[in-house]
Parts: C-alpha cells; sequence; structure tokens
C-alpha cells in the first residue's frame, strides 16, 4: 500500500489516496520514516552482482545458475532471494522452443551398430563423444555447424562451420575433435545420427583409422541422439537467437568460437555438479594421478 500511495501521491495527494483506500497515513508516513531494513540493504548490494552474472554469461542464466555462480564466488544466499531479485530486475533466463530437422537418412548406406541405444553416459573423458550439426540463417545465406560433444564433461571437443551442406564439414569437426585431444583414444565410441554425413565412407574411414568405434542411432530421431540434439539446442538458444540477426559466416564463426570458449571454460552444467567441463576434466585426471601415485607408493 505504501508504494501504491508513493506512485501517486503527486497527483492525488496523501490524505486523499488514504481516505479512499481506508488506509491510516501515519501508518504510510511511519513507513517512510523507517530505516531500510537489512534485507533491503542486502537485496540493493546482491542486485549489481546478479545483473554482471547474467550479463557475463550471455543473458541465458535462470535463478539456479545464478546461484550457484554466486556461491562460486562466495556470495552466501539463498536461491529464492535469487529468484525473487530476478523478477525485480525482469531478468531471466532463456528457454528453448522447436527445432528444425537437418539431417537427412540415407537409407541404402551401411550404417553401424547402435552401441550406446539413448544412455548417454561415461566414466572418463574420451569415452563416448556424440556429434551433430544444425544451421544458422545468415544475411548472405545459410551457414551449418557441427559439433563433436565428450559425453563424461559435456565439453565440445570439435567444431567447423561451412557455407554448404557437405560431407567434408562434420569430417572437419572430428579431426579438430582428434586434433585436440592429443592422446591415443582406446575405446572410444563416437555417436552420431543417420544423417547422410555422418555414414559416409569417408567419415567412416577416418574413425576406423583413427581406432574409434563408430556408433549410428537406430531411430534416426532426436532421442537416439539426444545429448547432441541438446548441445545444439543450447547453442541455438543461447547465441543464435538471442545475438541475431547474423549478416555473415564470418560474423557466426567469431561469435561461435567466443562462446564455445565460454562453454568449455566458464559455463556451469547442471548435469556434471554445476561445474564448466574444463574444470570437470581436471578434477578427473587430479583424482586419477592421485590414485596411480597412491598405488605406487604401496
Amino acid at each position: 500500500m505504501t508504494r501504491f500511495i508513493e506512485e501517486h501521491r503527486g497527483r492525488f495527494g496523501v490524505e486523499p489516496i488514504c481516505r479512499v483506500m481506508d488506509f491510516n497515513p501515519s501508518t504510510y508516513w511511519a513507513a517512510r520514516g523507517r530505516p531500510p531494513s537489512d534485507r533491503s540493504i542486502r537485496d540493493e548490494a546482491l542486485k549489481p552482482q546478479i545483473k554482471r552474472v547474467h550479463k557475463e554469461n550471455y543473458g541465458v542464466y535462470g535463478a539456479h545458475k545464478i546461484w550457484k555462480q554466486l556461491k562460486r564466488e562466495g556470495f552466501i544466499v539463498a536461491r529464492c532471494t535469487v529468484a525473487r531479485l530476478m523478477r525485480e530486475l525482469g531478468l531471466r533466463g532463456v528457454r528453448r522452443g522447436k527445432e528444425c530437422r537437418t539431417t537427412v537418412p540415407d537409407e541404402t548406406a551401411a550404417r553401424s551398430a547402435d552401441l550406446v541405444r539413448r544412455i548417454f553416459a561415461a566414466s572418463r573423458p574420451d569415452q563416448l563423444w556424440v556429434a551433430d550439426f544444425t544451421f544458422v540463417r545468415t544475411w548472405s545465406g545459410f551457414c551449418y555447424a557441427a559439433l563433436v560433444i565428450d559425453v563424461y564433461s559435456r565439453m565440445i571437443v570439435g567444431w567447423s562451420l561451412s557455407t554448404t551442406l557437405r560431407t567434408d564439414m562434420p569430417l572437419e569437426a572430428l579431426e579438430m575433435a582428434i586434433w585436440r585431444r592429443g592422446r591415443s583414444l582406446p575405446d572410444l565410441v563416437h555417436h552420431s545420427d543417420r544423417g547422410c554425413q555422418y555414414t559416409s565412407i569417408r567419415y567412416t574411414e577416418r574413425l576406423a583409422e583413427a581406432g574409434i568405434a563408430p556408433s549410428v542411432g537406430s531411430a534416426g530421431d532426436a532421442y537416439d541422439n539426444a545429448m547432441a540434439e541438446s548441445t545444439i539446442g543450447l547453442y541455438k538458444a543461447e547465441l543464435i537467437y538471442r545475438r541475431g540477426p547474423w549478416k555473415t559466416r564470418d560474423q557466426v564463426e567469431i561469435a561461435t568460437l567466443e562462446y564455445i570458449d565460454w562453454w568449455n571454460n566458464r559455463r556451469l552444467h547442471t548435469e556434471i555438479g554445476d561445474i564448466p567441463p574444463a574444470e570437470k576434466e581436471e578434477m578427473y585426471y587430479a583424482e586419477t594421478e592421485l590414485n596411480e601415485n597412491a598405488r605406487r607408493a604401496s
């Protein structure tokens, strides 16, 4: 009530408003003279931090991830407080919509078995990769982005962009993934949908050459490649739709590189404990080294 009076007192006056609303004017004046509460003071201190975290993370974080990021930075705050202050600030996280289908299965091509069967889980890095690609509209036409994702850490380990929907485009993403890892890849499974780009002879030969076991979804729909579809959906929702319209392929490429750097090194992923992929892998290798040293010492 005091807020309503404050907003309209310049037009109607305090006394007339209180008379119509059957509200004691002394209550209003007492509220105006009261010092701010501890909660309101803390709220005002937290609001700039919430706005900063939201802005630094592409404006896509909702209350949960902003709460987690603030905790990582040493702020002691409740999740409900973050949600309440976000509503007051008019901030919200990104929401994903429907996606268009881009891959077309080649029914005549020989396909690998489905080694994943919709169980997207891994106990170490480079145990299971998933791959997919999508399109981006620009003023100069379509361009296409291919991604390779490590299931264990959700890290994007390979990517490529092209202005044509050609077979070499996903292959370039695979080559980057193999090069970036820079290590032997024993028992690695590479999973994709049944798109002709992933069942081509050149692609399957490259997998065999690197000692990577190919896996293709049996149904060829989003569920059989769910993690890759989810990553593509986030890429579109968090970057492409929010930062567009896009003029050229080069503009999309630069933005994609910046986004992948943020995704791998700073973005919090709830599925891996609200930490970035790079941190997840660092923890794995640190624990592996510790266990190995303990084994040798014994």
